[in-house]
């Protein structure tokens, strides 16, 4: 008897993954209730005997996604219970107070692709609490939530966003880990921007992904080969700040799981590569109250609304401050570097890609600010609930704002700079709180110290080893 006759673990057809996908994210959207989430999560599981786990996903403080396949059953009967070490994840908990607990999102709920994750698993995001069952502080998912809960509970305000996400496929499998051994990457593409063969490695691994968010709800816009050689970037549709966030964990998990499969490797190294435009996470953003977007304005500079254009003033008041949030690792400062439409200038246009803050052309529906000076790397959860809580209640300069938009200030070049605008800013400490500041601040510092203190020209081995999203545990260990 073959193995395929022994195993019936679900797997489900593209067309009716994107529709059962799309129904979830729906009830997201109108709110439906966390009991009734719930208990309907239960029921299917319960009824569905061809699910074996259940993928679990948490994310730390630096933004690395952690993955926990529970089985099934187990889940079941545990799902109030679900307890991990904290103490091993950096940035979260120290030794003598390592029990954490996850907390299931059960709107948060996605089935897989089963030739990208394998069959009969489906996956859900989580909380990170306490052991009292409280928020742990340093669980940016937990605080997003809580900000877009508390906006939408005093005056309906809603937040959407828009991330575009650039990255690179490289030759080789574990590319980024084998780098202090060969200190190059290899391009599979030199085509450039948007030319590719429809059946080239770099289009092959496009489509295969794009399909794959597509089934998985993302509801995608279009995708294309980048500037640089072997680069990539696929946009899908605004939604709401939390389900953008989470699918921005998702668009790097299935990239790199897709790469590894054709025996490649996706990266999003801010600068993997010097002498060749960088990878950005560009943030398109925009609030509305009752369906109205609250951006927009006819009549305003760039069809913007006066709020629109304080929540950029608030931003750019306190861009040195945030700088390490959004730019998180040494090999992200390389990216800001003004010979490659590097995003570095503190200052806002319509027009100019080397501004910190574009503001795209758009109508009622699309008026949005795109801050283009967010690294690929970075946590979407800390970056989003950052930059959203900076545009509503962060300082203004008591400069005259438009003089201040008109004047060039530069973000730090290196992140030794960053480190100490970020931990000397009252505007951190209260938007994050002095732990999180302090926790931030120690493991941006361990990265730092672990790497030359001067960029140069040439990539360095220990900026990508070190990098906390290549985490080469072992590496790090012998250090």
């Amino acid at each position: 008897m073959d193995g395929k006759s022994l195993r019936d673990f679900l797997e489900i057809p593209y067309d009716e993954l994107e529709e059962m996908n799309l129904k979830v994210k729906e009830q997201r959207l109108q709110r439906v209730s966390v009991d009734k989430l719930r208990d309907e999560r239960i029921k299917y599981l319960t009824e569905e005997k061809r699910i074996k786990a259940v993928t679990v996903c948490f994310t730390d403080l630096e933004g690395r996604l952690h993955m926990l396949d529970y089985d099934k059953k187990f889940l079941l009967k545990s799902a109030d219970n679900l307890t991990f070490d904290g103490s091993s994840i950096r940035g979260f908990s120290a030794q003598q107070e390592s029990d954490l607990r996850l907390s299931i999102d059960w709107s948060a709920f996605y089935w897989l692709p089963s030739d990208i994750f394998g069959p009969g698993k489906v996956l859900v995001f989580s909380q990170v609490l306490e052991r009292d069952g409280t928020p742990y502080h340093a669980d940016m998912r937990s605080r997003l939530m809580q900000l877009a809960e508390q906006l939408q509970a005093k005056d309906g305000t809603v937040v959407h966003a828009a991330p575009e996400i650039e990255g690179f496929l490289f030759k080789g499998r574990d590319a980024e880990r084998h780098f202090h051994e060969t200190n190059s990457f290899e391009f599979i593409s030199t085509g450039g921007y948007y030319h590719s063969l429809p059946g080239d490695a770099l289009r092959t691994f496009i489509d295969k992904a794009a399909e794959a968010q597509r089934a998985m709800g993302f509801q995608n816009e279009k995708d294309h080969p980048e500037v640089a050689p072997s680069q990539f970037e696929m946009n899908f549709s605004y939604s709401e700040v939390l389900i953008a966030a989470d699918q921005i964990q998702l668009y790097k998990l299935l990239c790199r799981q897709v790469a590894a499969q054709l025996g490649l490797t996706a990266s999003f190294l801010p600068k993997p590569v010097t002498g060749v435009n960088g990878n950005g996470m560009h943030m398109n953003m925009s609030l509305s109250k009752g369906g109205k977007n609250l951006f927009y304005d006819k009549g305003g500079q760039d069809n913007l609304s006066a709020m629109g254009w304080d929540f950029i003033d608030r931003i750019l008041t306190n861009a040195n401050d945030i700088c390490l949030v959004l730019n998180s690792s040494v090999n992200s400062y390389r990216r800001l570097d003004p010979h490659y439409e590097a995003p570095n200038q503190i200052k806002a246009s319509a027009n100019n890609r080397g501004a910190m803050v574009r503001i795209p052309y758009g109508n009622e529906r699309s008026a949005r600010v795109e801050v283009r000076s967010v690294a690929p790397d970075a946590n979407p959860y800390m970056v989003l609930y950052t930059l959203v809580r900076t545009g509503i209640e962060g300082p203004k300069s008591p400069e005259e704002a438009e003089s201040k938009r008109n004047r060039t200030r530069f973000l730090p070049d290196n992140i030794m700079d960053a480190i100490r605008l970020f931990k000397g800013s009252e505007v951190v400490a209260r938007l994050l709180g002095e732990v999180v500041q302090t926790k931030f601040a120690e493991v941006k510092q361990a990265s730092a110290e672990r790497c030359p203190k001067l960029l140069g020209s040439r990539v360095k081995p220990n900026e990508i080893q070190f990098h906390h999203e290549v985490t080469n545990q072992y590496l790090w260990n012998l250090f």
